[in-house]
């Protein structure tokens, strides 16, 4: 199994930048016969903005794939609150969210949105640090990634595989984050008001050779750290027939999993609602609830 590089001058490489990058280089001209992920994600994004009555001049877009964004706010509720959307970074600093500095200045951007690319960041507490210290106080930060069930079939039967054929299996899919740990982590950096959700769905098709379609179209394969050592056709033949055997519906389609982690959070202001103080309630929640309060003590 591939496990991650540790580094002296930073966290521990888990993904390769460069070799992220020539995957969306390859992936750009096909991206959009695939790009349903993303303009799901996107369209999300551009609900919760149609819900805040407020405007945000400022937009920039971070994310691996920035057209999908800002088509779904130019329909939405929110095309007229929302001001050109800028997408100010270079394909390399796409590819490794965190790993360069955002080309922003401190407190410059009203909203900054990052769809679908979080997930490859080596370094992604650094990353949402850049992103806040980018936003203005009171700026709204909306981020969707890839959580930990997105394709657990086909980790399970390409590692499966792979033992099979050959005795011994490197990680082929790469790690993803618990999406229920979100909203903490987005109040640990520092953002305020933080939310997080997980959207988990089913895509299915005619068989694993589609499904790895798609995925080289979005630039969504392997560029875990260290060497690859290709697959041969032997084991994706293995794995193709595990997966049907395993997975495969009444009508021979098989199902990949999905998850989508739904993330936002706000740079603190002073404007903004916070929570009372311990002990500063005026009413009993007993009183509240119309019930007894019990003390533990009675009999």
């Amino acid at each position: 199994m591939t496990s991650p590089t540790p580094s002296s001058s930073g966290p521990p490489q888990i993904f390769d930048a460069r070799r992220r990058q020539a995957r969306l280089s390859r992936a750009t001209p096909r991206f959009r016969s695939a790009d349903f992920l993303h303009a799901r994600a996107a369209d999300n994004a551009a609900e919760s903005l149609a819900a805040i009555l407020r405007d945000f001049p400022v937009a920039v877009d971070l994310s691996a794939h920035s057209g999908p964004f800002a088509e779904a706010v130019s329909i939405s509720d929110a095309a007229t609150r929302v001001g050109p959307i800028l997408t100010p970074t270079t394909q390399a600093q796409r590819a490794a969210p965190g790993a360069h500095a955002l080309p922003l200045g401190d407190e410059s951007a009203d909203l900054i949105v990052s769809l679908l690319s979080l997930h490859w960041a080596n370094d992604l507490p650094g990353a949402l640090a850049q992103i806040k210290r980018a936003l203005k106080p009171d700026g709204l930060f909306i981020g969707t990634l890839f959580g930990a069930g997105t394709l657990k079939e086909l980790r399970g039967v390409l590692t499966e595989a792979e033992l099979s054929e050959r005795g011994g299996a490197q990680a082929r899919v790469s790690p993803f984050a618990d999406g229920y740990d979100g909203a903490a982590l987005l109040q640990r950096i520092g953002f305020a008001l933080p939310v997080s959700d997980v959207d988990r769905f089913t895509v299915r098709y005619p068989d694993l050779f589609a499904l790895i379609r798609d995925l080289r179209a979005m630039g969504e394969t392997n560029v875990l750290h260290g060497p690859i050592r290709p697959l041969t056709r032997s084991v994706v033949a293995k794995a193709a027939a595990l997966y049907a055997e395993r997975y495969a519906d009444a009508d021979g389609r098989i199902p990949a999993t999905f998850e989508i982690v739904h993330l936002a959070g706000w740079k603190p202001h002073e404007s903004q609602q916070k929570p009372l103080e311990r002990g500063s309630a005026k009413t009993r929640l007993a009183d509240a609830l119309g019930v007894r309060e019990h003390n533990g003590l009675e009999p």
